[in-house]
């Protein structure tokens, strides 16, 4: 356990803060998710190399959608409701956005708006997939994903504004 530490440890925090901004419950959602990992190991089975790390990850994605649905069921709820698709805005050039500032504009983002996102970019989930998910249905997601991209590109611009005054 020790070495699956050290090894993945990173990784799997880095995954569970796209989806849980607060560090207290950050790190609460992290400890249940190697809770998890180490009491459901004889579940694990090896298909290769990369498997355990992507098994891992799936349960740290899993528990941080469990955490967001005990604690931001309000919030999720809202992702619901019949909105119309806004249309997307151009995409402003991120080459000269800092990883580590991008993350910090993704967790800005509202919790619907976040969660969406984060499955679908991350975890490569289909709209269908994130409705199942999420119990929600799939415009719902597909309008979630436009609205999270539509105030990502506003916090890029505005951050490309400061840091390159016209």
């Amino acid at each position: 356990m020790r070495e699956f530490y050290s090894l993945y440890a990173d990784l799997l925090t880095g995954i569970c803060s796209r989806y849980i901004p607060d560090e207290q419950d950050l790190k609460d959602v992290f400890q249940e998710s190697l809770i998890r990992i180490i009491t459901h190991i004889s579940d694990f089975n090896f298909l290769g190399a990369g498997s355990l790390k992507a098994w891992a990850s799936r349960i740290v994605v899993n528990e941080s959608l469990r955490f967001l649905q005990n604690t931001k069921r309000q919030e999720l709820m809202l992702l619901d409701h019949d909105v119309e698709e806004e249309p997307e805005t151009d995409d402003p050039p991120i080459s000269d956005v800092p990883p580590d500032e991008i993350q910090k504009m993704v967790s800005q983002l509202p919790t619907g708006y976040r969660t969406v996102f984060n499955l679908y970019v991350f975890e490569n989930r289909s709209h269908q997939e994130i409705a199942s998910l999420l119990g929600i249905k799939e415009k719902s997601s597909a309008s979630q994903l436009s609205r999270a991209k539509n105030l990502l590109a506003k916090m890029i611009r505005e951050y490309n504004n400061q840091q390159f005054p016209r």
